[in-house]
């Protein structure tokens, strides 16, 4: 018997708009005062500075690079929330997260608002805590 998984870890959409409840919800307690990839923008958040508390919802496919950035931005002092999906056996998790930042995992499977389903993939929010 085979079992068809791609789902669990793969999607074919890249851009997840991230649901309004959540982003008010982590808006309140952050404060966010930049998104470094806002759906259709106008500029490359990999390679400008950021502000002081930004929230990132990367395309899924460059999770890697979005969670380097991230890292290194955090590192310059800034606080940094990821919405990503749930993958703990990355290398880029254990390099840049595991041990670093805290992890979120969200209970069940988030709906995204541009989608009727739930994400195909479990989620996590990585919270870099910069300098106050």
């Amino acid at each position: 018997m085979t079992f068809n998984t791609s789902g669990l870890m793969s999607s074919k959409k890249q851009d997840w708009k991230t649901p309004i409840k959540l982003y008010e919800e982590l808006n309140n307690e952050f404060r966010f005062d930049f998104d470094p990839c806002p759906i259709n923008p106008s500029f490359d958040g990999l390679t400008i500075e950021w502000k002081k508390c930004n929230f990132v919802n990367p395309p899924y496919n460059q999770s890697k690079l979005w969670i380097k950035k991230s890292w290194e931005e955090w590192k310059k002092g800034k606080t940094i929330v990821m919405l990503i999906p749930a993958r703990t056996d990355t290398i880029a998790f254990h390099q840049y997260i595991y041990c670093q930042a805290e992890i979120r995992f969200i209970k069940g499977r988030l709906k995204f608002d541009d989608s009727k389903n739930s994400a195909p993939f479990p989620s996590m929010l990585i919270i870099f805590r910069g300098i106050k």
